[in-house]
């Protein structure tokens, strides 16, 4: 028997300015796709992640420590 094949829901593009992330001004930029329609961008870097929702011009950064605790309460609070 053949498996049915799934189609892809979510995509994935990354940018690499720079290989190095220790060096400041460096980051990696993910653009995130969902049914080939662009969702957001989320930027890594070395002291923040910073996440632009579909369309917008301004991001909401937070400290990998933020962050961290951030996903904790979602993954880990009921």
């Amino acid at each position: 028997m053949r498996k049915k094949s799934v189609q892809k829901k979510h995509t994935v593009k990354a940018n690499v300015q720079i290989l190095d992330l220790t060096k400041a001004g460096s980051s990696i930029d993910f653009e995130i796709f969902a049914n080939e329609e662009k969702i957001g961008t989320i930027i890594l870097g070395r002291g923040s992640l910073t996440w632009y929702g579909r369309n917008r011009k301004s991001g909401k950064s937070f400290s990998w420590s933020e962050f961290a605790e951030m996903m904790d309460e979602r993954a880990y609070s009921k």
